[in-house]
């Protein structure tokens, strides 16, 4: 693993991707291997790209992709998507729009598949992010599966979140509705040159106008802040982040410089605002979190012994024992074990 780690650090792509699949299978080596490279971490600028199904990801990733190539900088993409009902792995949709980035060294793909993990994303997703950036990337594009209000997971894996609507795909208010628009550091509205385009931006605009007229608060990662929350991209003045609408046509290049101006500055904000730190520790506790979670589910689970679970889970079907006194149960036989 240590000799994997060299090469990938050299630049064998191979190495990579190799890595990538031990991540994705959660082998116990990639630990080791990930903790070797995590020194050498938090270089690259993640971008996470999120939206209904339809409303141009893919095909806004592929520009994105090639735009910075044309700057010179490199690019590793991670697209998750659905699981397969048949092969259990990721549905290639993605590669297949992104097929023309092929043959390009400055470039690597990787699709995963979501496996059964709500939130837009795969569980493995931050680890594999992490390989990515630890193998020098200079962006990082994470592009969501696409299942529309869950994905917000990525406000927490992402520098910059770009949110995209398309003007056709139903009711304006749908994208005004709570979760997946409030985590939007940019609002982009691809497929612009649709004659309904211009409805679209205007009920997004409607929204930020609600949300910056709102007394005591601060707009912040999109998101309405009460004043006892500290808003992470808000400056001492209290002037935050407010997130531009960027209308584009991904298939044609259209909008694609005036997205990169907007992304470029948003990574200027967050590093003259002190809030790139400050995301850097919110997103170390929340992972941390929730590794600490996941070892401590399994190491329960061990204690309590599948029997004990299969008896709890059985008396909970009959009505013989409430959710919250099974819990309370089960917690004290842990302790008795333990003592």
């Amino acid at each position: 693993m240590l000799e994997l780690v060299e090469q990938l650090r050299a630049g064998n792509r191979r190495a990579l991707a190799r890595l990538l699949s031990y991540i994705q299978d959660e082998h116990p080596e990639a630990r080791a291997a990930l903790a070797e490279l995590y020194p050498f971490t938090g270089r690259a600028h993640r971008i996470g790209v999120t939206g209904s199904p339809g409303a141009g990801k893919s095909s806004l990733v592929n520009s994105l992709a090639h735009a910075y190539r044309a700057r010179g900088r490199t690019v590793g993409i991670i697209a998750v998507d659905p699981t397969s009902p048949f092969s259990g792995g990721a549905v290639l949709g993605d590669r297949i729009r992104m097929r023309d980035l092929a043959g390009d060294r400055g470039v690597f793909i990787r699709s995963m598949a979501t496996r059964g993990s709500l939130g837009g994303l795969a569980r493995t997703t931050g680890d594999a992010v992490h390989a990515l950036d630890a193998a020098g990337f200079d962006v990082i594009l994470i592009e969501t599966v696409g299942a529309g209000q869950s994905e917000v997971d990525i406000a927490r894996e992402a520098h910059t979140t770009l949110v995209v609507e398309a003007p056709g795909l139903g009711d304006d208010v749908q994208a005004i509705k709570a979760g997946i628009l409030e985590i939007a550091d940019i609002l982009v509205v691809n497929k612009a040159d649709r004659p309904d385009a211009q409805n679209t931006v205007r009920a997004l605009k409607a929204m930020l106008d609600l949300g910056r007229s709102q007394a005591g608060r601060a707009w912040h990662h999109g998101r309405l802040l009460d004043q006892s929350e500290t808003p992470l991209h808000a400056e001492p003045d209290g002037e935050g982040w407010q997130p531009p609408i960027i209308e584009s046509v991904a298939t044609a290049g259209t909008g694609i410089d005036d997205l990169l101006a907007a992304i470029d500055a948003h990574r200027d904000y967050l590093q003259r605002s002190g809030s790139l730190a400050r995301w850097e520790r919110v997103h170390i506790e929340a992972d941390l979190a929730a590794r600490l979670q996941q070892a401590l589910l399994a190491d329960f689970v061990r204690a309590v012994g599948p029997a004990t679970l299969r008896t709890t889970i059985d008396r909970l079907a009959r009505r013989e024992l409430a959710p919250s006194a099974a819990v309370d149960q089960l917690l004290d036989r842990t302790n008795h074990q333990a003592h």
